[in-house]
């Protein structure tokens, strides 16, 4: 994550290279404030990868669901308006209670 996409008092919560079912391969970073998804382009035969666009920057309070899915092919499913992302991360179940924690923490800042 490139510190100039952060915004001023915003942290990193968590952070993982994965994939979402349309925009492909990326990094996915939850912060106290937003959710973002930035492109990655590699090379497998090198392990060299690089960092592209921002696809995804969604602030946290426009997220209206998040939920794990799925028991094989696990992913945390974020729904925002009529869009459905679902990225294949490592731990779905600790996503989706950390996006969860975060979104609360935006709507009742004083209970955190």
């Amino acid at each position: 994550m490139r510190a100039e996409i952060l915004r001023l008092g915003e942290k990193v919560i968590l952070q993982e290279d994965c994939a979402e079912d349309r925009l492909k391969n990326g990094i996915l970073t939850l912060t106290t404030q937003r959710l973002l998804f930035e492109k990655t382009e590699g090379k497998v035969a090198t392990f060299w990868k690089e960092e592209g666009e921002l696809l995804l920057d969604i602030d946290l309070n426009k997220i209206s669901k998040v939920e794990s899915q799925g028991f094989v092919i696990a992913k945390v499913a974020i729904y925002v308006a009529e869009h459905v992302y679902k990225f294949g991360v490592f731990n779905p179940g600790r996503w989706a209670k950390l996006i969860k924690k975060q979104i609360e923490n935006i709507n009742h800042p004083d209970t955190s």
